[in-house]
This record gives structure tokens, C-alpha cells and sequence, in this order.
């Protein structure tokens, strides 16, 4: 690294990827870092910089104590071992140590203490939540979602007919002709997991999963306008049942709330959507196989005056960005589940869904949302139905309020106040925040997480249990 390109990275600050520090004496401290970027996307710890990003120096006798002291943090602090890379830059001020951490291969990593640390904005946090302790092995592809017991789900909660029918689809005979016991039937098709349904088994033949994971669902609102905060509403549904059948009612929903037009059908022809059918079935199926059933939160369906959203828990795993899915690379996340979706729902497993999707409406803009750790497809709408649709009084852009934004974040899972303010792009928890977060406990919009211990330092927020529709349009 040149001193200019040094100096360049100094002037912006720290942030998620890049870390400032005057000195370490304590290897465990050096370690932390060291997990929190390896468990994150990586990035470049500075050590002889102030937090303010100026240069305090070190000689020459602190970068040789430095040196010894990141090969033991490294190979004897950290469970897996990190192979971080060290550059000294010599200044006028001093050498500094730039540390250049990858991001790992085997996540989590964890400290001799056995805590998993990972960055949270310019900073580190130590991870308590289950949920993302799992999605930390899932990235690893040490655990899937799919694949946990649904617990307190039992065999009697799956639908037999259901399972009969499919098996007889797919393999071409009668499920009581194998001579299997259904729970060894079920153990070979994994779909269960010590006589437990899994979650993959639950939610493709489950009588009613959403009474056991009623996260697991699709909300799906029409607005009459182009905002998300808008008071008004056309359309409203939480869309719950198995796979199948979440499929079926989220197409019907889209079919019902966009329009029709003529193309080149005949006069008494039921004419055709606005955006080509296939454009939803790709997407919507998509967003059932693919999404994170470790983030206990629903896919969003929301249509608007201008464009169609389908916002998916979880940004896309490991390594994948954007431009990769459009030529049509895929990483299951979901194994077990699309080993069967494949013969359930309009989907081919291929990683082809997407390319389909944007070769029949190459106007989709698909968004990786990793801060906010969800998957968004925007589907814009032709002009002429926006021109008809919006209302005059209505601007066709507007400001999101604070209060707004807060909602959307406890929309995707439980955050703390300082994660909160995180999300938002703050140094700290500024007063407004703290006033917003008042008056939406107030209105009862929002709740604890621990309610019978407000001050507990493990406290959240969470979206309070109000009707979806209501919760949705505000």
C-alpha cells in the first residue's frame, strides 16, 4: 500500500471495512478484531492510527512486538485459525501496520473463550442471537434451515393425502408399494429429522405450518399510490398454508391488483398482465426456495402505482452478487426443499429463474441488501398505468420519515436501539430516534422483545402483534 492510497483511506473513516487503532498489548482484543472481520466480508485493520484517523506511529520495536503478537491472535486466538497479511507503511509520523483480514471460508470463527464477534458498522459486537449464530454455520453450509427439526411439529401435522399424491407424481407409485413405515418414508425423502418434521417437510405438507411458523408467510398489500408509508390501501392479504398454496394465492394476488391489457388477443380475450405472467412465477417461486428461514419474518409483496416489490428475507449466501444471478448462478440455500419444489412448483433448481425473469422485463432492477440483510426485486410498471393509477394530489416521490424507516428495519427482524441507529446510518442514538421509538411504543406499533425487563441489556425491538395490513401500510 503507497502512503497516498493510506492517507486517502484515513480521510473517509472508519466503517464496516476498514478499522483504526492506536496500539493492542492484549492478544485477545487483537483476535476480536480479527474474528469480527473474518465472520463479516473482511477488510483492513490500521494499527498506529487514532480513532479519528490520525497517524500516531509505531517504531520499528512495536511492529516486531505487533507482529509476534497478530501470529498468536491469529493461529492460537481464533477457532479456525485466520491467515490475516501485514504491510508496514512507513509515514512521517511513524510506521503503520495495515492488516489485511479475508473474509472467511469456514465461518463461524469464534475466540478461546468460544464468542462469536462480527462487525456491526465501524465497530464490533459480540453475537448472542440463535438465529444468527445459524446463519453464520449456514454460510459455512455446516447447518440448513430447511433441514432443522420444526419443532413442536409432530408427523400427524403433515398432510398424508397430500405427501401420497406427490410421491405417486414423482416417482410413479403408490407410497404404501415401497413396504416403508411412513417415518422411514419420510426419514429417506428427508423430510423429517429424528421423527420430527423439518422445516422443509412442515412447510411443503404441512395441514397449517403457519400456526407453528407463522412468520413464514406472505404479506402482500396494494397501495394506491407510490410510497410505503401511505395511509390508504386497495388490496391487503397474509398469505399462509404450505408452499403450494402460498404460490397459488401470491400469483392470484398479483393477477388481481395489476392490470390487463389487450396485446394481440382478440376483443373478448381476458386480455394479458401489464408485466408478463412468467416474470411473477419465476420470482415468487424464487422467493419461496431461496429466502432465509433462519430470519423469522415474511416475504414482502408489494404492489404499488409504479412498480411491484418482492422483498426476501436474507441478502443472497456467501459469495454471490447480483451480476452473478443474472447469468444464472445460484447457491442453494434450501437444499432439502428444493430437492422437492422442484416437482411441487413452476421451478427447474438451475438457477435459471432469474435470467427468465429479466430476458422477458429486463427493466427489473434487483437489489442485494446486505445491511439490511434481505433480497429485494423491484419489477417496474409500464408509465402509461403509473400516469393512471397515481393520484394527482399524490408526488410522485416523498421523503421517508424516521418513523418510517425505524418500522421498515423491525419489518426484517428485532434490533436493538443501537442497531437501530446503525441501520440508519448514525454515529450513535441521536434524540429523535429516542423520541421516535417513544411514540411508536406509545401507539403500540412497536414492542419488547424481554417486556417483563425493559432495562436488560439483551432488550429489542419488534414489530408489535397488530393486523398485518395495518402494520404493512404504515
Amino acid at each position: 500500500m503507497y502512503e497516498a492510497e493510506l492517507f486517502a483511506i484515513l480521510a473517509r473513516g472508519e466503517d464496516s471495512h476498514h478499522q483504526f487503532k492506536r496500539d493492542f498489548t492484549n492478544v485477545e482484543a487483537l483476535a476480536a478484531e480479527l474474528i469480527a472481520f473474518a465472520n463479516s466480508v473482511g477488510g483492513q485493520l490500521f494499527i498506529g492510527v487514532t480513532d479519528d484517523g490520525k497517524v500516531s506511529g509505531l517504531t520499528t520495536t512495536d511492529v516486531a512486538r505487533l507482529n509476534q503478537l497478530l501470529s498468536n491472535a491469529a493461529s492460537q486466538n481464533a477457532r479456525p485459525p485466520i491467515n490475516p497479511v501485514s504491510t508496514n507503511v512507513q509515514t512521517d509520523e511513524g510506521l503503520i501496520i495495515v492488516v489485511q483480514v479475508p473474509e472467511g471460508l469456514n465461518k463461524p470463527y469464534i475466540d478461546i473463550q468460544g464468542r462469536i464477534w462480527v462487525k456491526c458498522g465501524a465497530d464490533k459486537r459480540h453475537v448472542t442471537a440463535r438465529e444468527e449464530m445459524q446463519r453464520l454455520f449456514q454460510q459455512s453450509a455446516l447447518v440448513y434451515a430447511d433441514e432443522v427439526p420444526a419443532k413442536p411439529a409432530t408427523i400427524d401435522d403433515l398432510n398424508q393425502r397430500e405427501l401420497g399424491e406427490y410421491f405417486q407424481r414423482r416417482y410413479h407409485k403408490s407410497v404404501d408399494s415401497t413396504g416403508l413405515t411412513l417415518p422411514k418414508l419420510l426419514k429417506n425423502l428427508n423430510l423429517t429429522y429424528e421423527g420430527i418434521p423439518n422445516l422443509a417437510g412442515l412447510l411443503l405438507f404441512g395441514n397449517a405450518p403457519n400456526t407453528l411458523k407463522p412468520a413464514f408467510i406472505i404479506k402482500a398489500v396494494a397501495f394506491p399510490g407510490t410510497v410505503l408509508h401511505d395511509s390508504r390501501y386497495l388490496d391487503s392479504e397474509d398469505i399462509d398454508g404450505n408452499l403450494p398454496e402460498q404460490y397459488r394465492r401470491g400469483m392470484a394476488f398479483i393477477k388481481r391488483n395489476l392490470r390487463h391489457v389487450q396485446g394481440n388477443q382478440g376483443f373478448n380475450s381476458p386480455g394479458l398482465l401489464e408485466v408478463p405472467e412468467e416474470v411473477f412465477e419465476e420470482l415468487l417461486v424464487n422467493a419461496l426456495a431461496h429466502r432465509d428461514y433462519f430470519i423469522s419474518a415474511p416475504i414482502r409483496l408489494l404492489i404499488f402505482a409504479d412498480r411491484i416489490e418482492i422483498i426476501s428475507p436474507g441478502h443472497l449466501p456467501n459469495h454471490l452478487d447480483v451480476e452473478q444471478i443474472r447469468f444464472g448462478l445460484s447457491n442453494l440455500r434450501n437444499p432439502a426443499l428444493a430437492s422437492h419444489a422442484f416437482y411441487m412448483l413452476p421451478y427447474r433448481g438451475l438457477g435459471s429463474g432469474i435470467p427468465r425473469a429479466t430476458e422477458a422485463w429486463p427493466s427489473i432492477e434487483l437489489i442485494d441488501d446486505r445491511k439490511g440483510n434481505q433480497f429485494k426485486v423491484v419489477i417496474p410498471r409500464n408509465e402509461d398505468v403509473q400516469a393512471k393509477q397515481q393520484p394527482e394530489s399524490q408526488p410522485e416521490s416523498q421523503p421517508e420519515s424516521l418513523e418510517s424507516r425505524v418500522l421498515q428495519i423491525l419489518t426484517v427482524q428485532p434490533a436493538s436501539k443501537a442497531e437501530i441507529s446503525t441501520l440508519l446510518g448514525q454515529k450513535e442514538v441521536s434524540g429523535q430516534l429516542n423520541k421516535v421509538i417513544r411514540e411508536l411504543q406509545t401507539a403500540k406499533r412497536i414492542e419488547y422483545t424481554i417486556p417483563n425487563k425493559p432495562n436488560s441489556r439483551l432488550q429489542k425491538y419488534r414489530l408489535a402483534t397488530y393486523p398485518s395490513a395495518q402494520t404493512l401500510q404504515n
